[in-house]
Parts: C-alpha cells; structure tokens; sequence
C-alpha cells in the first residue's frame, strides 16, 4: 500500500472516527443535563437517591473526551500549535479521571446485571491504567510510547460508541431468541470493550510497529527525506 493510500485510509477512519465520537456525544449527554431522572437513557436505580447524579456526572466528562479525543490524533495540529494540544490532553486527562471514578459508582448501582457490572469495574480500571502509562511515558519524553497508550485509552473511550452500535444491532434480536434486555446489554458491553481493544492494537501494529519496522529494514540511501 502506497504512502498516499494509507493516508487516505488513515483520515477515513478518522472522520468515521470523529462523526461516531460527536455523534454519540451529542445523543448521550443531552439527557444528564436536564435535570430530569426520566430522561435518563438507562434505568435509574430507585433505591439509590444519587444514581441519576452519578450517571451525569459520568456522562458529560465522558462525552466531552469522547469528542476531544479525536483531535488529539491530529498530526498537525500537534505540531503547528503545540499548546493547544497540551490543553486538550489536559481537558481530556481530567474527563477520564472523573468518568472513570464516577463510573465505579455508577456500576455499582446498576440495575444491568452482574455481568455488566464487572465488566464496567474492568473497564474503568484498564482505563485509568492506560491513562497513567500515557502520562509517565510523555512526561520521560518517550512520545512513541505515550501516543501508543493514547490509542489504547481512546479505544476504551470509543467503547461507549461500539456500545450502542451493539445495541442497535442486538434489540431486534431479543424475541427472535428469547433473549432479555440485560442479556443483549452485558453482550453488547463485553463486545464493544474486547473489539475496541482488538482494533486498537492492530491499528497500534499497522500505523507506529510496521513504519519502524519498515523504516529499519531500509537501506539508508532508499529512504525518505525527513522533512524540515
């Protein structure tokens, strides 16, 4: 594949990317800031005053990061302003330490089963941790590595959009096989995080592994000129 296809392929999946991300974001949140428990996209647990609080204050720290997110993977705007990127790592860093918490909580009281709960407990941990790997590896300079943990947190961001893609494709199904809502919701949770994770280490091999892996097997002579 030449360099112009893939870059071609690369901002594809970059829109598709960043219209699911907003798209999504702007279904989702709305909800959590109206004020109104009856608005809430998922059942609110009657016997837990707070639940519908902790679901908004997960939701719109999770919506503003999964639109953030998308940007962040911006080459140019990376390198032509540099401290808007820092700002909106910072933004982002901050969302995901609030909607990972909070949605410790928000598991906890769930009414979606156990199956779902303690995939949400996996997710939160996991999405913490790669956080933490991203910013001790860019504060040691190692950029590679700090943007090879941005594609695995993302990936776990992004998991709230595959989410509902699941959804949409699993409701249909539930009387055709007997199945009840909770059954295609902890499906559809598990599915969503273990596919983002697949995805995201493939692309991690296929756009940082493989051009150093190309570019070491290159004669010196062949390859490009690094542009100034």
């Amino acid at each position: 594949m030449s360099r112009t296809t893939r870059r071609r392929w690369w901002w594809a999946s970059w829109g598709m990317v960043a219209v699911f991300a907003i798209g999504i974001a702007a279904y989702a949140v709305p909800p959590y800031l109206s004020g109104n428990p009856a608005d809430s996209k998922v059942p609110i647990n009657p016997d837990v005053a707070v639940h519908y609080l902790v679901l908004a204050l997960h939701a719109v720290p999770g919506g503003l990061a999964l639109i953030i997110g998308p940007f962040q993977f911006v080459a140019k705007l990376r390198t032509r302003k540099p401290h808007l990127h820092r700002l909106m790592g910072r933004v982002y860093l901050v969302s995901v330490v609030v909607a990972s918490v909070v949605s410790l909580f928000a598991a906890t009281f769930s009414l979606d089963g156990f199956s779902a709960q303690v995939a949400f407990y996996l997710l939160a941990a996991a999405w913490l941790y790669s956080l933490a790997k991203a910013i001790q590896h860019i504060r040691r300079g190692e950029v590679a590595l700090h943007r090879i943990w941005m594609i695995r947190n993302y990936a776990l961001t992004f998991s709230a959009v595959t989410l509902r893609i699941f959804l949409v494709i699993g409701l249909p199904l539930k009387q055709s096989f007997s199945l009840s809502f909770t059954d295609i919701y902890s499906a559809s949770v598990w599915g969503a995080i273990l596919i983002n994770v697949i995805v995201a280490e493939y692309f991690i091999v296929q756009r940082t592994l493989a051009p150093l892996a190309r570019g070491r097997n290159t004669p010196v002579a062949e390859r490009e000129p690094v542009a100034g």
